[in-house]
């Protein structure tokens, strides 16, 4: 049985490496989400992987984080079509599900046009990042996961 669980739990520490991997990046670092802020620059410094996460702080209703297409992003629209995602309340955060080109915008008029917006390429794999497990990186706090063995019985791994 321990040879039918071994694949699991290799899967789930390899997981658990590229999860620990994940970074956060607040946008546009001390000054936020806000108008006056050179966000190509910004973006264009960082390396974004699937699994980041994008923290947006910024005055509630005052500005909109508005995730676009790229039409959207060329014309500054952030309506229709064009909207995949928007919220306005003070707080977004944004986790990086799929590798290509993610546009975000503020939807509120004139914003967008003044350069409150920016685009990011996003890879599949953080680069530099090793496809093994052999020594993955944990966060600081003990995670208990169970996993279900193909036999059916549960095998219990804490992570230190």
């Amino acid at each position: 049985m321990a040879n039918a669980a071994f694949p699991l739990v290799a899967l789930l520490v390899a997981g658990c490496a590229a999860l620990a991997s994940a970074t956060t990046f607040t946008v546009g670092d001390s000054q936020g989400w806000t108008t006056g802020v050179n966000y190509d620059s910004w973006a264009s410094s960082k390396s974004f992987a699937v699994g980041d996460t994008l923290a947006f702080r910024y005055v509630s209703k005052a500005h909109t984080v508005t995730e676009v297409s790229k039409s959207g992003y060329d014309t500054c629209s952030g309506s229709g079509a064009n909207a995949l995602s928007d919220d306005d309340s003070g707080s977004t955060t944004v986790t990086l599900t799929t590798p290509g080109t993610h546009y975000f915008i503020c939807n509120v008029p004139g914003h967008c046009a003044s350069g409150m917006k920016f685009s990011i390429s996003v890879s599949a794999t953080r680069s530099g990042a090793s496809a093994s497990a052999a020594s993955p990186q944990v966060p600081a706090t003990t995670a208990s996961v169970v996993v279900a063995a193909a036999a059916g019985a549960a095998i219990k791994l804490a992570l230190f």
